[in-house]
């Protein structure tokens, strides 16, 4: 009988050490994040240095993002969430032109991407195209989000947009 015992218990410990491996090792998928999911990492924590005034960390942050997004985009071309931060990244950058072109791109895809119309139409607002931000907010006016009001907030100069 202490024979069976001792092979339950074993058995029982076996089961436990195994699971407990399995769930350690779990943790080790964070190293097999995308190029994507690492750009997003970079693009929140720009908006944070951002909003405390350090734009030239935040522009670094934007930059490396950018590259990260560049290099996904290759790999797996027309994801309008890609083109969306690519547009983001690139007109935190200050170049406009490109980054309407990746709106563009993203909106041929997907015309009712949320984020695309909202930072699109940011950029139209920075670049005194009231016409076409106020079109951009048409389309977002039925979603009941958070990206409508922010960009109704620009187009009527509640809120400043950065750049």
């Amino acid at each position: 009988m202490s024979n069976k015992i001792i092979l339950i218990i074993f058995f029982i410990f076996s089961f436990s050490s195994n699971s407990f491996s399995a769930g350690s090792s779990g943790g080790d998928s964070s190293s097999t994040k995308t190029d994507y999911d690492k750009a997003v990492t970079f693009v929140k924590s720009a908006k944070k240095f951002e909003k405390k005034g350090k734009l030239e960390k935040a522009k670094k942050n934007y930059s490396k993002a950018q590259q990260l997004l560049l290099k996904y985009n290759k790999k797996k071309p027309n994801n309008p969430d890609t083109l969306n931060y690519l547009g983001f990244t690139t007109r935190k950058l200050g170049d406009y032109e490109n980054g309407e072109k990746y709106y563009l791109q993203g909106l041929a895809i997907d015309p009712n991407h949320i984020g695309i119309n909202e930072y699109l139409g940011e950029l139209y607002v920075a670049t005194k195209r009231h016409n076409l931000a106020v079109q951009r907010l048409e389309v977002l006016k039925n979603c009941n989000c958070k990206e409508y009001d922010e960009l109704k907030d620009i187009i009527e100069g509640k809120k400043v947009s950065k750049y």
